[in-house]
């Protein structure tokens, strides 16, 4: 599995690497553009990621406008709904209308609330059939 990690807090980024990397090969994007570039390498390389946890705050392009450049991206490729990337967004905003805003707008898969916990992280892999 590839999976992209998009998150600029170091010790979010550390937990997330750590606990993703028994899973499958990581990669790092620090901020929303750079996460957008990469999946955008991954799909012309024709080495998707499999899931993206991704920030929603960050510095340049928040997460969920991120997202929706991704989404875009795919559709403008032609990737079919079934191959689409899980996108999980990564949050310390744990209200309601941000939330409702990361799946409406990002089109987000699921979310997880910071600090990320090893257990939590694990069992919203395996709520959306990713391990």
């Amino acid at each position: 599995m590839r999976i992209l990690i998009a998150e600029d807090d170091f010790i979010a980024r550390r937990t997330l690497k750590e606990t993703l990397s028994e899973y499958g090969d990581c990669d790092i994007a620090l901020e929303g553009r750079e996460a957008v570039q990469s999946f955008g390498a991954a799909i012309r390389n024709n080495n998707p990621y499999s899931v993206i946890f991704i920030d929603i705050m960050m510095p340049d392009m928040d997460g969920i406008e991120a997202l929706k450049e991704i989404r875009k991206m795919e559709v403008d490729e032609g990737v079919i709904e079934s191959a689409k990337v899980k996108g999980i967004m990564v949050t310390a905003l744990g209200d309601p209308g941000t939330v409702v805003e990361a799946y409406y707008r990002g089109g987000a898969t699921s979310y997880i609330t910071k600090p990320v916990d090893r257990k939590q992280l694990l069992s919203e892999m395996m709520n959306i059939g990713l391990i």
